[in-house]
């Protein structure tokens, strides 16, 4: 544990320590959980002698279990990502696993999708197991068992609140289970990102579609519900901007000296928003689950931190545009509807571009380039479903994000972007022409 020192200084009244986990063989905090379902699953005869583990992983989790494998003989093939950083793939496959790289933005049912895939290999590859950290019992267990104990002996049993990023529940959970076994007052906090269902499903108990979208941060959030989120034992979800938790992230290592991963960014980035409901005699335990190395290309990098809008550069903000009436409210086509109908809808609102939803949730994008292309190629695409020939989704911005960021997302292949008003909860879509009225 080492205490933050400079980051919390004059804002967070209470003792703030990291749980700093990048001293794993694995660099991270899933080393813990991926020896364990191992091994449960070794006991029981699910995992066999000379067998294939097959994971649907962000790239953690698949380092503890390649690792394993190495030194007991097993086979891995893991799907993973786009959206997930070159580094974490490359660090996959230097220990042998396969790496199958999915669409990010496919619902968890959809046959792309990296859940779906791996599932599928199961069923396909002779003698495999799939680990389903998301689902696995052991992935909790292991945190009960180790982290928690550990946290509450580290901090002699002061520990008065538990913050931690959420993806697969495990380490939140079972970390929290057992400290407020030791001391029920404990708070547990976990830290959610926009465009993840956790929170809102905490606190209403609805799974909202129209929650999930498309987000960069890294290793937390989900667009579905995890047997290992316990939300009984968090008392609390707090979300964290893509932008919050990049900038964070690289604050961790420049002001603190610990080379920490995205996720840390977004628990730190949360626990300043939580920073007035803690007291001075407070204990805040941080987890930092994993290693800066494996964001060299992302967070870590001017350039993407520069593409991306996230550094903080003079004249208009997209929120700006917006306020004046530059960009337009989000309106959507649904997936299943035939291509004719886009085309009525585009020439009746005289909109270039439009995106792509699938119950509300944004899962492609349709530009009048690309339609007049395909009409032209076959005529009788009219009578398909949208989906058949929809392109890839806009991505989505903060509302901070400066004009100028927005000008080099917008290319011919990406026609427009999204921008999320996190204070409105409301959508609205910019495009090239919005763009070139902001500078003229």
């Amino acid at each position: 544990m080492v205490r933050i020192n400079r980051i919390t200084r004059g804002v967070v009244k209470a003792t703030v320590l990291a749980k700093i986990e990048t001293f794993n063989p694995g660099n991270s905090i899933k080393d813990r959980m991926a020896i364990r379902m191992i091994e449960d699953a070794e006991r029981d005869g699910r995992l066999k002698p000379g067998g294939t583990i097959i994971e649907g992983t962000s790239g953690n989790t698949g380092m503890g279990l390649a690792i394993a494998a190495v030194i007991k003989g097993y086979r891995c093939i893991f799907t993973t990502t786009d959206k997930q950083s070159k580094e974490k793939v490359d660090a996959l496959r230097a220990f042998g696993a396969e790496v199958i790289v999915c669409p990010t933005n496919v619902d968890p049912e959809d046959p792309r999708s990296y859940y779906s895939v791996s599932s599928r290999l199961e069923q396909e590859v002779p003698n495999a197991w799939k680990a389903n950290q998301y689902d696995n019992q052991s992935n909790l267990k292991a945190h009960y068992e180790q982290t928690g104990p550990e946290i509450w002996e580290q901090t002699d049993g002061a520990v008065t609140h538990l913050v931690v990023g959420v993806g697969t529940g495990g380490t939140i959970s079972g970390t929290g289970r057992y400290l407020k076994e030791r001391n029920p007052a404990i708070k547990v906090w976990g830290i959610d990102t926009y465009g993840s269902v956790f929170k809102k499903y905490k606190e209403t108990g609805v799974f909202d579609k129209n929650e999930i979208y498309p987000y960069v941060t890294e290793g937390i959030g989900e667009d579905f519900l995890p047997q290992n989120v316990d939300f009984d034992v968090i008392d609390h979800f707090e979300k964290v901007t893509d932008k919050d938790a990049a900038i964070m992230t690289r604050r961790i290592a420049r002001e603190e000296g610990i080379f920490a991963g995205n996720s840390a960014g977004s628990a730190m980035a949360g626990l300043m928003q939580l920073a007035p409901n803690f007291a001075e005699d407070d204990v805040v335990v941080v987890i930092f689950h994993d290693h800066g190395s494996r964001y060299l290309g992302k967070m870590y990098n001017d350039d993407w931190m520069r593409e991306k809008g996230y550094f903080d550069l003079k004249g208009r903000l997209a929120s700006d545009l917006i306020a004046v009436g530059i960009g337009g409210d989000l309106v959507t086509l649904e997936c299943g509807v035939p291509v004719e109908r886009a085309v009525e809808l585009m020439t009746s609102r005289d909109f270039s571009q439009i995106p792509i939803s699938r119950e509300g949730r944004i899962v492609g994008s349709l530009s009048e380039t690309h339609l007049f292309a395909e009409i032209v190629r076959n005529p009788d695409v009219k009578r398909q479903p949208v989906e058949t020939i929809m392109q890839p989704a806009f991505p989505f911005v903060d509302a901070s994000t400066p004009v100028e960021a927005l000008a080099t997302m917008i290319t011919p292949e990406t026609t427009a972007v999204l921008v999320r008003d996190f204070k409105t909860h409301k959508t609205f879509i910019i495009t090239r022409t919005d763009v070139i009225k902001a500078l003229a």
